[in-house]
C-alpha cells in the first residue's frame, strides 16, 4: 500500500497572506526580540530567535518593531499567528496567565 501526503501544488504563501493576532504582537513586544515560527512533533512553534535561530530561507512578518521569521514548511499551512503556537512554558515565564487558552 502507498500512501500520498497532500501538499497544495505551487503553493506560494506571501508574508501579507499571514496575520499576527493583536495578543501575539503584544506579547512579541513585552519580549522586545524577533521570534521564529518552527516545526515541531505537535505543529508550529513559536519561540525566540535566541532559542530557534532564523534560516535565510524563512519568510519574514513584522509584528510591530519585530520580526517573526517563518519555516517555509509551516508557511504553507499558516493563516494567522496566535498564542496556541506559544509553548507552554513560555507563556508562563513573561505573563501572568495561567496557561493556554486554547
Amino acid at each position: 500500500m502507498v500512501r500520498i501526503m497532500y501538499v497544495r501544488p505551487n503553493a506560494r504563501t506571501l508574508p501579507e497572506e499571514i496575520s499576527v493576532n493583536e495578543d501575539v504582537a503584544e506579547y512579541i513586544d513585552r519580549r522586545g526580540c524577533d521570534f521564529r515560527i518552527c516545526t515541531s512533533c505537535g505543529g508550529p512553534l513559536l519561540l525566540p530567535v535566541s532559542m530557534k535561530p532564523p534560516k535565510a530561507t524563512d519568510l519574514q512578518v513584522r509584528a510591530g518593531d519585530y520580526t517573526i521569521f517563518i519555516s517555509i514548511h509551516q508557511a504553507r499551512y499558516l493563516q494567522s499567528i496566535h498564542r496556541g503556537m506559544l509553548p507552554m512554558f513560555l507563556d508562563q515565564i513573561d505573563d501572568s496567565s495561567p496557561g493556554h487558552e486554547y
